[in-house]
């Protein structure tokens, strides 16, 4: 039985216009260092993923037009007939804060814990660097600081500002959110706020709008969850996510039995041996 109460982000790109202002002020508040900003050529999204000074990270996606319609701003190119080829989608990433996080339980020094809000923070100052949780998360949030930035070697992701919420303060990438796509609260609350979102969206004609809100696989569910406009895969959000260390389990499973039998095994031939 949880004595807390469950805060958690939703993220709706319905209303995101890209404007990084969450990406900006993470990094503020926090002193995440910055990592070199690099543009490919085919995207305005010049931080491409989540990683150790990347925090939150907002996608910029182009859409076949006939997946949907624009929902935020205006066309941006006049071909004659009033229709644009794509849609402009933006979503603003972060760590999920699973249920079951798999680089929690993969720690082996205990640098990873659950807090009292439910979100997963990482201890630096404990952190010995092995590099364990970020194979184990299934998301691919948490990574190492490489040279020469800060604290290199060490683990890091989103904390949930959790300082902040200490001092009574929601994290700052909701509080600078112009449009309201980040908005903090309770998880319950949120949850409805999601799902009236999205019965909204489809009666308006958006009927690939759906909750990114995994729990029925090993996660357990997250934190951190999302409405997005068609398949999870589409914002590199795996469809069926799992936690690694359920393989793991299985494993050690299977060889517990293999062991056993081979010792039975070699008990029985040596009593007939015998």
């Amino acid at each position: 039985m949880k004595d807390h109460v469950e805060v958690g982000f939703f993220t709706d790109p319905s209303v995101c216009i890209g404007c990084k202002a969450c990406e900006v002020a993470c990094k503020e508040w926090n002193h995440v260092p910055d990592d070199g900003f690099n543009w490919s050529g085919n995207s305005y999204d010049n931080t491409g993923h989540l990683g150790a000074s990347t925090w939150r990270h907002v996608m910029f996606l182009e859409q076949d037009r006939q997946k949907g319609n624009q929902i935020v701003g205006s066309r941006s190119l006049d071909k004659g007939d009033g229709e644009d080829p794509f849609r402009w989608v933006f979503l603003s990433d972060v760590c999920k804060h699973c249920e079951e996080a798999g680089c929690l339980e993969a720690c082996p020094t205990g640098s990873i814990v659950r807090t009292e809000v439910g979100s997963v923070l990482v201890q630096n100052d404990v952190c010995n660097g092995c590099g364990y949780c970020v194979v184990s998360c299934p998301f691919g949030v948490i990574d190492r600081r490489p040279e020469p930035l800060p604290d290199a070697g060490g683990a890091f992701k989103c904390t949930f500002c959790y300082d902040r919420q200490k001092s009574g303060l929601v994290p700052a990438c909701a509080k600078v959110c112009p449009t309201e796509s980040i908005v903090f609260g309770r998880l319950d609350d949120l949850r409805a706020r999601g799902t009236a979102r999205v019965q909204q969206l489809q009666q308006s004609g958006y009927n690939d709008a759906q909750l990114y809100d995994p729990t029925e696989t090993s996660v357990r569910g997250i934190h951190a969850f999302f409405l997005i406009l068609g398949e999870p895969e589409a914002y590199g959000l795996p469809p069926k996510p799992q936690v690694p260390t359920i393989y793991l389990k299985s494993a050690w499973t299977s060889a517990f039995a293999t062991a056993i039998a081979s010792i039975i095994a070699t008990l029985a031939a040596f009593a007939f041996f015998s």
